[in-house]
């Protein structure tokens, strides 16, 4: 093992003695009207580990919240007015536009991002809202699909989504979808790559504490697709996934894939009851 990485275990084993910088009790308010539900207790699946689920809003500075409370100052809304304007292009061989067959998102996908990942009856499998998105392009519009985290698609979630906001995150769990949930968790909770980290070990058990420099949250992915300062983009949740298992030193998987599906599936599960923040702003 090289120096580097040595180095870099060795930080991490220290993490538990790193500066603690706890979660803020301010209140999000979006737009003066849309009150989010940010801390809540932890849904029953988790309440024998976690008391409290709490957003990721909560472990930034006040600088960076406030972008989110007021739309006009929310970079990450460029996109969904962007987003806007492909719903009612007419793309593919149907000659359909997103807009044929949902009318107004403002409508028509109310409620929608609340409940994904979800079951899909007639595919027989879970689905998460960009594989829903890139279905009705590719069976109903004769479109070509989008790149899975790609610009287009991240944009479309962030439409979706915020027509949610304020909603209960209300992912299932059980039935069908169950055994996609396990392997969800499974992979949660396994170490992986050369610094042999699990997502457990960061946004469980070291929520609230520092590294490198940055506030560890609970991981939660109710605010996702998310604009990051860091690179001045939307970011969906298998982007994130993919940058989290890079960190580890691991061998990443593709996003889309359905090692990100089951892992989306089980972190979503984790912030039932806090509100649909999405699209937030994050460092």
């Amino acid at each position: 093992m090289n120096k580097k990485a040595i180095t870099a275990i060795a930080a991490v084993l220290a993490l538990p003695m790193a500066a603690s910088a706890g979660p803020d009790d301010d209140t999000l308010v979006v737009n003066e009207e849309i009150e989010m539900v940010t801390k809540t207790a932890a849904p029953a699946h988790i309440a024998d580990v976690i008391d409290e689920v709490m957003s990721g809003w909560h472990f930034r500075k006040d600088e960076t919240q406030a972008l989110q409370m007021d739309d006009f100052e929310n970079p990450a809304m460029i996109f969904v007015d962007q987003a806007i304007d492909t719903w009612n292009t007419v793309e593919g061989s149907e000659g359909k536009s997103c807009a044929s067959c949902h009318d107004d998102a403002e409508d028509s996908m109310v409620g929608v991002r609340a409940v994904y990942p979800k079951w899909n009856e007639a595919a027989g499998e879970v689905r998460t809202l960009n594989m829903q998105i890139n279905d009705c392009r590719e069976n109903q519009m004769g479109a070509e699909k989008w790149k899975y985290s790609g610009g287009k698609m991240a944009a479309m979630e962030a439409l979706i989504s915020v027509q949610s906001r304020g909603m209960p995150v209300n992912v299932a769990t059980d039935g069908p979808a169950q055994s996609t949930w396990e392997q969800g968790k499974e992979m949660y909770y396994t170490r992986t790559g050369q610094l042999e980290l699990s997502c457990a070990n960061c946004h469980e058990d070291n929520y609230g504490n520092m590294i490198r420099a940055d506030h560890l949250s609970q991981g939660q992915i109710n605010g996702f697709p998310v604009y990051r300062l860091k690179n001045t983009k939307l970011n969906t949740a298998h982007a994130r996934f993919k940058g989290c298992i890079r960190d580890t030193r691991a061998e990443t998987y593709k996003p889309g894939s359905a090692d990100f599906v089951a892992l989306e599936l089980y972190v979503a599960s984790r912030g039932n009851g806090l509100s649909v923040e999405a699209p937030s702003v994050r460092n």
